[in-house]
């Protein structure tokens, strides 16, 4: 008996009903899987959260202060016992009392070492610690920085203690799922969870770099950890912003990579030592690039250069600092960030545009702690011989004086050109210049007359410059201004 043929358009139709059935059948398994993976994922937060709590402590500090009317340090402001805190709180005024306050933190080591914020234990004369199972320890300071609110303690117990590890905050992801952990409002152990909501925030500090997170975080919980879905540690609950004192919904945690740098250097050294390149930096405007001939605002411009490693290394005012140790600068909290993270007495290359030119300076660098105190080293040119008075750039110029040195309060061998009256009409005034302030370089050069100052004009409107770049000082401090030349 012949077989039946089968024709090749019946072959190709099976196939296709075959491709279409499986298809049909793995679309079915995803739409039933994967409901039931995001909920096993989601459902609850329960499993971690006992995992990594007997890491977590409540922080109690003791203070001894003058008494004053109220309660201080054992309730927040605004709650229902405030009253009944301020009525037995009746001894005499300025007499001494203990004043008690409340904060968070999470152990770091098994032989006892504890993180929290700075401002939890900063002034107190007794430290508690309290652990997840009631255990109450006595902490001793091992050192603190007030730049991060990073304080490092430490606990002495009989056995090793439960502890967490630190996570790569530089990983974590606007969105990703986040747990807070503290002790909010002095209630006790307490989790929250939400997601990172944005990330390099900056706040005050110029070594800041903050995860935003919407897991509710109150008074309390400073000094707490803020975790990933790993258990790991990506940042230090310090900060919230709020017009009511409590959580809605704007939260800051200090990230990992920046307090395992403090925390390291705390537990050698019992203190930081954060590179220092002794320079005053301004970020790059459009128009200063513009008079400076910069094709872009990367970098930091230096407007300022102090007794120390740059000065050594021959950094001046008016450079552009656009790359640091082979990595870009961007901006100036960008340059400040990569100097405090360099360790001490490291040498390191140093990349500064010049007017036209790229330089390579080879800078070894000090120690931001011992160099608080340092004051601008400003070379200074000769003095005028007669003094001359103008008006340009909506300006009124003046050659300083002994006058004028005493009156404005500037060294008694500063040079440049005193602001006199500025055109309230002017782009001066717009940018911010006053009467008072002083001009000592223009064209990244310096001015010490009138004639210096018209000098410099000509030269950038012959260089087909929009804009002049002035540097500034007022009380000392400089900054760049960039003014637009008149056609």
């Amino acid at each position: 008996m012949k077989p039946t043929p089968v024709s090749t358009s019946t072959i190709i139709s099976s196939v296709m009903q075959m491709r279409l059935l499986v298809l049909a059948i793995l679309t079915l398994a995803f739409l039933l899987v994967a409901p039931l993976t995001a909920f096993a994922q989601q459902a609850s937060l329960a499993p971690l959260a006992e995992e990594i709590s007997p890491s977590v402590v409540n922080i109690t500090t003791s203070t001894t202060v003058s008494r004053r009317t109220g309660p201080q340090g054992i309730v927040p402001e605004g709650s229902p016992f405030e009253d009944f805190f301020r009525d037995r709180n009746n001894g005499p005024e300025g007499s001494p009392r203990r004043s008690s306050a409340l904060g968070s933190g999470f152990v770091i080591s098994e032989d006892g070492y504890v993180v929290t914020n700075n401002h939890v234990i900063d002034g107190a004369d007794e430290i508690l610690v309290e652990f997840f199972d009631g255990t109450e320890l006595s902490a001793e300071v091992v050192g603190t920085d007030p730049n991060t609110d990073i304080a490092l303690l430490k606990v002495e117990a009989d056995e090793p203690l439960p502890f967490v590890s630190f996570g790569d905050s530089d990983s974590a992801r606007v969105g990703d799922w986040v747990i807070a952990m503290g002790n909010p409002l002095g209630q006790g152990f307490s989790v929250s969870a939400g997601i990172v909501s944005a990330r390099n925030r900056e706040l005050s500090g110029r070594y800041d770099d903050y995860i935003q997170t919407d897991a509710a975080i109150n008074r309390g919980n400073s000094g707490g950890p803020l975790f990933n879905m790993n258990g790991e540690v990506i940042g230090v609950n310090t900060a919230i912003l709020s017009p009511t004192g409590g959580s809605i919904g704007l939260g800051f945690s200090m990230a990992s990579n920046v307090v395992t740098r403090v925390v390291d250097q705390l537990r050698e050294f019992g203190e930081t030592r954060r590179g220092w390149l002794g320079v005053q930096i301004q970020d790059v405007t459009e128009d200063m690039a513009e008079a400076m001939g910069l094709a872009s605002t990367d970098g930091a411009a230096v407007n300022g250069v102090l007794e120390g490693p740059a000065s050594e290394a021959g950094i001046e005012i008016g450079d552009v600092i656009v790359s640091f140790d082979g990595r870009t600068v961007e901006s100036t909290r960008d340059l400040v960030r990569q100097v405090g993270n360099t360790p001490v007495g490291e040498a390191v290359r140093v990349v500064v545009r010049r007017g036209d030119e790229s330089m390579t300076l080879l800078v070894t660098l000090g120690r931001r702690e011992d160099a608080e105190e340092a004051t601008p080293a400003v070379a200074q040119g000769p003095e005028e011989d007669a003094p001359t008075t103008s008006e340009m750039l909506g300006l009124t110029l003046r050659v300083l004086t002994d006058e004028l040195r005493e009156e404005l309060g500037t060294g008694g061998d500063a040079q440049g050109l005193a602001v006199t009256e500025v055109d309230e009409a002017s782009e001066a005034f717009e940018k911010g210049l006053r009467a008072g302030d002083v001009i000592t370089e223009a064209g990244q050069q310096k001015v010490n007359s009138i004639a210096d100052l018209q000098t410099r004009v000509e030269e950038a409107k012959e260089a087909g410059r929009k804009s002049l770049l002035l540097l500034v000082r007022r009380a000392g401090d400089p900054r760049f201004v960039a003014l637009s030349l008149a056609e």
